[in-house]
């Protein structure tokens, strides 16, 4: 229980500082929201819970693939905006976007050989 309180309380500080950073600095704030800081806890909480590096490798090539349909939000999102829309309209498109690249992704995928 602790370690997932452990795990928990680490993800929530990641959030609130990339939010607090964006607060004061937008562009840096986006460069920490961009590094790949929960794939990589994810990937050592993985590690440490199941020194399996099958399953460790399955988890990083998955995880890239599924990066891939979640980058048009953040081109559809700032477009939006940037015409005019209201922030929860873009950001509602933006994750309406999101769920239909992940849907096809995961039915395209695996017809073309990519394991998720």
């Amino acid at each position: 229980m602790l370690y997932l309180l452990l795990k928990a309380g680490i993800s929530a500080v990641i959030i609130v500082a990339v939010s607090e950073i964006a607060k004061r600095s937008p562009g840096v704030g986006a460069l920490v929201a961009s590094l790949p800081l929960v794939s990589v806890l994810g990937m050592m909480w993985l590690w440490r819970d199941t020194h399996d590096p099958v399953r460790m490798a399955a988890h990083a090539g998955a995880t890239f693939w599924f990066v891939l349909p979640s980058l048009p939000m953040f081109l559809l999102i700032p477009a939006m905006l940037d015409r005019g829309a209201p922030f929860w309209l873009a950001l509602t498109a933006g994750c309406v976007l999101t769920i239909a690249l992940y849907l096809a992704l995961t039915w395209a995928g695996p017809r073309f050989g990519l394991r998720l």
